[in-house]
């Protein structure tokens, strides 16, 4: 089977296919176009141009998405104190 990528049409390619013709799908991906790899029919990974922008990075761009101004913080503090479950209450709620 002969894949040709068509501009703006994702070009899904078998993992065996992948192997036997790598040279000619990385050239497509060079040429700007995304090459789909699928297992068994399902999709398992997308090889895209390394100058392409992700989907966030078109978001952004598109002003559809804001960047977070500070960096994530930790998902709480860790409660080290031994005791009753009324102490633990009490320290978790300071």
């Amino acid at each position: 089977m002969l894949n040709v990528a068509i501009e703006g049409v994702p070009m899904n390619i078998g993992v065996r296919e992948l192997r036997d013709g790598l040279s000619r799908h990385l050239a497509q991906v060079r040429a700007g176009h995304t090459v789909t790899v699928t297992d068994h029919g399902v999709p398992v990974a997308r090889i895209v141009p390394i100058g392409a922008p992700s989907a966030l990075e078109r978001l952004v761009a598109d002003g559809r998405v804001t960047p977070a101004k500070q960096p994530k913080r930790p998902a709480g503090r860790r409660v080290t104190t031994a005791g009753p479950v009324s102490d633990l209450i009490a320290e978790q709620r300071r």
